[in-house]
């Protein structure tokens, strides 16, 4: 079995038309969930990059593998799902993002630190933009830019301030990980080495910059994109981060801030968004047609997700945060293996991103890692399990995970079991304000009215909490403390 696992970098869940998306094109994407189990309740562990990345890449939680943060270096001791592989005899290769540690240096590193990760193959490159606090000599993708006498230029567009013209789709960094990984994959193919890819773009992450040609479709029908799900008022009884960020993304004043925008602003973003998100598909059915056209489709494992969500101006903000609605944590996911997992079925079992490293060793036949948190779903993509049941509620954490948010700190944990969903903020002796969120899913999908201190739901409350009480508990490093004597 080969595994080519694909994560690009904050993408919400319904940015394909496969996940209802009546806007993007992805022909590609919505053929390969065909071909494959389309699961529509998967949830990141946090609904920030680090957090998330460290979690499913060693299926443990944030505050478990180190990098509750951005900025936070992942322990060195922690193994991750590639360093089993390859003691298992694969041979690993990644393109794209990492990001187990800090992203922005000012202290003279060539890249982001290594541990020891598993990869033979590494060509990293973290944000494309040399000027963006990455501008590392070791950014792969900017070395490949400079041989090739290029520029990342991506000039401001003059109706819209928020909105860039980025490079040509040949020179663009998801073109550039497609290209690396096929070069991996014949390389693999040549010396017959069982493999497992990491293909980690940037897109569809800020700033909003997809090639002219992308954008162009959308423009022509740029009225009738549909604004954000905000409605005036509804941060009033929701936590201080979000009315904070309201006025400013990453609690910085006037950054992206929502009522500063225009209408046609909202739209060219969201257009922008959609933009990148069918370039990161047209990149994909490269990857597919490679496989089928050198005969390793049926051998090989195909995973696709993002490690969490983007407002867009839902809820009046834009970016990301300290909050878990939908468009933060609720992923797409999908997996496909011709012949092995039973195609064009769709999953509502509620899945976490923790549970990916499990299911991949079961799938290779590897025994699981005793530091594993979450849970195998191998049989149920076989169908020897239920398909719409493997957990009964999520998890995801948000501890001063951005830490932009200083006044107040930002903690919060959620838990959802599918139709509720709750939030704690977790407050410092002495704070004010609003200490949590209580939504229904299926009554209240768009999560604008917080139902936290509705007393109607109390019951359902107070069994939430209960719920996470157990969650936050089960986030204690499940490794023995080993010591020479007692």
């Amino acid at each position: 079995m080969n595994i080519l696992w694909i994560c690009t970098d904050q993408q919400r869940f319904d940015t394909l038309g496969c996940t209802g998306s009546e806007w993007v094109h992805t022909p590609n994407l919505d053929r390969l969930a065909s071909e494959g189990v389309l699961f529509e309740n998967a949830y990141a562990q946090s609904p920030v990059c680090a957090p998330s990345r460290g979690s499913f890449l060693t299926g443990r939680y944030p505050r478990t593998c180190g990098p509750r943060q951005n900025g936070q270096d992942i322990d060195a001791k922690e193994r991750l799902l590639p360093r089993i592989l390859a003691d298992n005899g694969y041979y690993c290769g990644l393109a794209g993002k990492l990001h187990l540690s800090a992203c922005h240096d000012n202290t003279g590193r060539l890249m982001e630190p290594r541990i020891d990760d598993g990869y033979h193959f590494f060509q990293w490159s973290h944000h494309p933009q040399p000027h963006h606090g990455t501008n590392w000599p070791a950014n792969a993708y900017n070395q490949f830019l400079m041989q090739n006498g290029r520029d990342y230029l991506t000039p401001d567009r003059e109706d819209c301030p928020y909105v860039q013209t980025g490079v040509e789709e040949e020179w663009h960094q998801t073109a550039w990980c497609v290209n690396e990984a096929i070069h991996f994959m014949e390389s693999a193919r040549i010396f017959g080495k069982e493999w497992m890819f990491s293909l980690n773009c940037f897109d569809p992450h800020h700033p909003f910059d997809p090639p002219a040609e992308y954008l162009e479709r959308y423009l022509n029908r740029l009225d009738e994109i549909p604004l954000p799900n905000y409605e005036e008022g509804e941060l009033n009884n929701k936590p201080v981060f979000q009315q904070k960020d309201h006025e400013g993304a990453y609690d910085t004043k006037d950054y992206y801030a929502y009522e500063k925008m225009s209408e046609k602003d909202h739209r060219l973003i969201r257009a922008a968004y959609w933009a990148m998100v069918d370039l990161i598909d047209h990149q994909v059915g490269r990857l597919l047609d490679y496989l089928e056209e050198t005969g390793q489709r049926k051998d090989t494992l195909i995973l696709f997700h993002s490690d969490h969500g983007e407002n867009l101006g839902d809820h009046g903000m834009y970016l990301k945060g300290p909050y878990f609605y939908e468009n933060n944590v609720h992923v797409p996911l999908i997996i496909s293996w011709p012949g092995k997992i039973p195609e064009g079925r769709r999953s509502r079992a509620l899945v976490e991103l923790t549970d990916l490293a499990p299911t991949l060793c079961e799938a290779a036949g590897i025994a699981p890692y005793e530091g594993f948190q979450g849970k195998s779903f191998w049989k149920l993509l076989t169908g020897e399990a239920e398909l719409h049941s493997h957990r009964s509620s999520v998890y995801s954490e948000y501890y001063n995970s951005n830490i932009n948010h200083r006044n107040p700190l930002a903690f919060a944990t959620m838990v959802s079991d599918g139709r509720y969903k709750l939030v704690k903020v977790h407050k410092q002796e002495g704070e004010e304000g609003c200490c949590g969120e209580l939504y229904d899913l299926e009554e209240q999908p768009l999560e604008r009215v917080n139902h936290y201190e509705d007393p109607k739901l109390l019951n359902i409350r107070i069994r939430l909490l209960e719920t996470m009480c157990d969650r936050m508990a089960q986030t204690c490093d499940p490794l023995p403390v080993r010591k020479s004597c007692w």
